[in-house]
């Protein structure tokens, strides 16, 4: 079974940088989706950007779009999060998935269309 382990989080202050990692156990369909999600306490997970292997495609939540850049390191086998400018409502534990909708499409940022998670790794951004 494919495992997902995140790595990255840490706390920053506003308007700072993070880059989360997300390694992957085993090649995976390159038609099936991979995510990263979000959660703050009290909330719902959400998606924040999921990356299409297959056409290398690459949706975000309008909350992140020109701030965040998905990518996929495919020597390292990793899904990677690139966050700049990063804001205090940005706060939240940050989860990895895959094996999500064939080809992303306009459910990408449903997390019921995952069905393999990673432990979550947690960004504090402090103002």
């Amino acid at each position: 079974r494919v495992q997902l382990v995140e790595s990255g989080g840490g706390s920053v202050q506003a308007g700072g940088s993070l880059r989360l990692s997300c390694t992957i156990s085993e090649v995976i369909n390159i038609w099936d989706c991979m995510g990263w999600f979000r959660q703050a306490p009290g909330m719902e997970r959400e998606g924040v950007a999921s990356f299409y292997p297959a056409r290398a495609y690459r949706y975000y939540s309008d909350s992140v779009k020109d701030r965040f850049t998905i990518s996929q390191d495919n020597a390292k086998n990793t899904l990677d999060l690139q966050m700049n400018g990063l804001k205090p409502e940005d706060t939240a534990m940050y989860y990895c998935a895959a094996v999500g909708p064939f080809g992303c499409g306009g459910t990408w940022y449903v997390p019921t269309k995952y069905s393999i998670w990673g432990q979550g790794t947690q960004v504090t951004v402090s103002s």
